[in-house]
């Protein structure tokens, strides 16, 4: 199935977005490695690719990441003073690359 997408459908006008590098600031509090170079795939359409190339709604209590084929909500992001809240309803899977260790490093 085609979907189109969200800036192509009649009668919608794009909303300003900023690309998914924006969720590299907030996520490094949780995250380890590099959120924004992990690959995710979109529920809805199938797209796979880099977090960094989501689209990211940021003019809100909280961050929305939309795919930027079919503008499907992938990843919803809320900071409070005490707790980080992320929906990743969206996402099919999560792909993170992993630091490479030496033979020294393994346990």
């Amino acid at each position: 199935m085609n979907v189109p997408r969200r800036e192509d459908t009649p009668g919608r006008r794009p909303m300003d977005h900023v690309d998914g590098n924006a969720l590299a600031g907030p996520l490094s509090e949780l995250f380890a490695v590099d959120i924004t170079a992990a690959t995710g795939r979109c529920v809805n359409c199938g797209l796979t690719g880099p977090i960094a190339e989501l689209r990211v709604y940021d003019r809100a209590p909280g961050m929305v990441a939309r795919c930027p084929e079919c503008g499907h909500v992938l990843l919803r992001f809320v900071r409070t003073p005490d707790s980080a809240w992320i929906d990743l309803t969206g996402t099919v899977s999560l792909r993170v690359r992993l630091p490479d260790t030496d033979e020294e490093g393994r346990g």
